[in-house]
């Protein structure tokens, strides 16, 4: 069975991945770069790719992405007993 990882991934306005680098106000650190700034955060699974809605606090986003994590071993446990 494949690893499957759940990440916290800073994100654009327009659901874009955000990889610049930004002040904690979420502004670009470099106004020249072209980055519009990071607006939001998004959980994704490596199975299932974005879950829920995009966070606009990364405190937020990582208690959903523990409890998706927490589904996926509650389901594979539930596969390993049958």
């Amino acid at each position: 069975m494949a690893r499957i990882t759940m990440r916290v991934e800073p994100r654009h306005a327009d659901n874009s991945l955000c990889d610049h680098a930004v002040k904690p106000s979420g502004r670009p650190r470099d106004p020249g770069s072209g980055c519009p700034g990071r607006t939001q955060f998004a959980v994704v699974c490596s199975e299932h790719g974005d879950v829920g809605r995009p966070h606009h606090v990364k405190a937020l986003a990582e208690p959903s992405a523990a409890q998706h994590r927490e589904e996926h071993r509650s389901a594979l446990a539930a596969t390993s007993r049958s």
